[in-house]
């Protein structure tokens, strides 16, 4: 039998030299990494705030308006999102690099409008507005943590590989 050589399956980078040069040099990246803290920030605040209301009936109005906040919140950080992208890869939305994280994230979109649709229609009540902002929340923490997965593999791939040999360790170029 013959064995397979052993070794790390390469991976396409995220990032070719030049995306990267860009990356680093557009003002959009700080912005995006202000953003998404701010963000979760609020998004952990509003979902205490539901779950409260859900509990107890207490602060309809205090979890409505963190409801609203998070989306208008979420549309800031698509918006600017969507430039860092264009910027970086030369297309607002859907770049191969990210072609996931942004379908998942009209998910989350269509569900946080969902929200403000029934909000202001009156629709589905206040339990049912709160369930809807659940799914868009839900469904938003897996768009982070896509998110979260595709910078720790960006970080992972900006640093040097270093392999343990017969002679040493040996930092690859």
């Amino acid at each position: 039998m013959s064995e397979r050589p052993r070794g790390r399956k390469t991976a396409k980078p995220l990032y070719t030299p030049d995306e990267r040069r860009r990356r680093d040099a557009t003002p959009w990246t700080l912005v995006q990494g202000i953003l998404a803290p701010v963000q979760f920030a609020v998004f952990l605040v509003s979902l205490v705030l539901v779950l409260r209301y859900l509990a107890s009936g207490l602060g309809y109005e205090a979890a409505t308006a963190s409801i609203v906040l998070k989306t208008l919140v979420l549309y800031l950080i698509m918006v600017t999102g969507s430039i860092w992208e264009h910027a970086v890869f030369g297309k607002y939305l859907l770049a191969p690099a990210f072609f996931w994280e942004d379908m998942v994230s009209f998910v989350v979109i269509a569900l946080h409008t969902a929200y403000l649709v029934a909000l202001f229609t009156g629709w589905a009540g206040p339990e049912g507005q709160m369930a809807i902002a659940l799914a868009a929340y839900a469904t938003y923490v897996v768009n982070a943590a896509q998110f979260l997965l595709k910078l720790r593999a960006a970080r992972l791939q900006a640093a040097p590989a270093v392999e343990l040999t017969s002679e040493g360790l040996e930092v690859a170029p």
